[in-house]
């Protein structure tokens, strides 16, 4: 059967077929512990350990009970999306009307969608190398390109304004920016921010910025919204990361005004509105006791984080920018190994830990990193340590 050329310009997602194998060797006798293997450790995914707490699931389950299961809106439950505006002007001190933001069927969709209202066949979207592969993968359903620039440790592995201003063309729509990133964990300090935005804004171009890990900063110098810039900048978001939701498939997207009501036209078409019964459940996600919860939590992400990177550090496998959010640690493999792809493998069958090698996340020298997840456990995490010690 023949298939649409776009499909040309997508990449398989790596990250997935590494995890394919190491599932199967999982599956496989060395690693039974009935048969004294040792199970294998995964941290190549990134998905927190936590999973919606107790108000979110009864919320949930009272939605199911009381038959509210009905479409809602193509931009959500008006309640949801006051209940984020409420949380902008409480956690971010910003003022975000509720009419400004949209609720999707994940991050995914908010992409998407944002993607398809924004760029035109040909236009040239500047996204940093090392970035989340599936974000240059909306920009070319879209039939737009995605020009990646490389972005080293001296920048935080993130875009500066003097790189967007140099690779700007007449091609060039707007960028693409991640703050807090994955796979790095890195944010775009403030004030570059706003100097980009400025550079953007000066030649009409568009600065959408994904910030589905944002509330997981553990830096009060990195921990805000590029909304703070004003009402054009447009913002991903997503319940999945802080809010411990992934499988419920629930984001949104604050827009511009004037944006508002494109994206909803395409929103009604394509998706009719995001999963009802998790707006419904994501309501109780700002009660104070799952607040509280959810702040637990990120200490407990940031104690990982202190645990994790300095270890990796004495074992050679060097984290040159201590990840200020998100729950990654982006570290140099080339003084075990000249090529990540292979060492992870060989790592999955000696060690039997998962990682993630750089192939997906760009094309300056993703042969020299590797991503390391840890939203697991801290038992998990200590195990996972002592066997590359053994192995390294």
């Amino acid at each position: 059967m023949k298939t649409a050329r776009r499909l040309d310009h997508i990449e398989p997602f790596y990250v997935m077929e590494c995890a394919k194998a190491a599932f199967e060797i999982a599956a496989s006798a060395e690693c039974d512990p009935r048969q004294g293997g040792e199970p294998m450790i995964f941290l190549n995914i990134g998905e927190p350990d936590f999973t919606a707490p107790p108000l979110v699931r009864e919320a949930a389950e009272r939605a199911i009970r009381d038959g509210r299961s009905q479409y809602t809106q193509a931009t959500g439950l008006p309640e949801l999306r006051e209940r984020l505006s409420q949380w902008y002007a409480t956690r971010f001190g910003l003022d975000i009307p509720a009419r400004r933001i949209v609720i999707t069927a994940g991050a995914s969709a908010a992409l998407q969608l944002a993607c398809l209202a924004l760029f035109e066949a040909g236009d040239e979207v500047l996204m940093p190398d090392p970035s989340y592969p599936c974000n240059r993968h909306f920009v070319a359903a879209a039939e737009a390109v995605a020009r990646l620039l490389p972005a080293s440790a001296e920048h935080r592995f993130q875009l500066d304004a003097a790189a967007v201003e140099a690779a700007w063309s007449p091609a060039t729509r707007g960028v693409l920016l991640a703050s807090p990133s994955n796979p790095t964990g890195t944010s775009i300090h403030p004030d570059e921010m706003r100097r980009i935005d400025a550079v953007v804004r000066a030649r009409d171009g568009v600065t959408i910025v994904d910030e589905i890990y944002l509330g997981l900063s553990y830096d009060e110098t990195y921990g805000h919204s590029a909304l703070q810039l004003g009402e054009h900048v447009v913002s991903v978001n997503s319940f999945s990361k802080y809010f411990n939701m992934t499988g419920w498939r629930l984001g949104w997207l604050v827009l511009p005004e004037a944006l508002v009501a494109p994206v909803e036209r395409l929103a009604q078409n394509l998706y009719i509105c995001a999963s009802t019964i998790a707006q419904h459940a994501a309501l109780a996600c700002f009660e104070p006791e799952s607040i509280a919860e959810y702040e637990r939590r990120r200490a407990e992400f940031r104690r990982r984080r202190d645990h994790v990177v300095p270890a990796l550090n004495r074992l050679g496998l060097s984290v040159p920018v201590l990840p200020d959010g998100a729950f990654y640690a982006y570290a140099d493999c080339s003084a075990h190994h000249a090529d990540s792809w292979a060492f992870c493998f060989e790592l999955m069958k000696s060690a039997h830990v998962a990682l993630t090698p750089g192939r997906d996340f760009g094309r300056a020298e993703p042969r020299r990193w590797l991503r390391l997840s840890f939203a697991n456990s801290m038992e998990q995490l200590d195990e996972a340590l002592q066997r590359l010690t053994r192995v390294l």
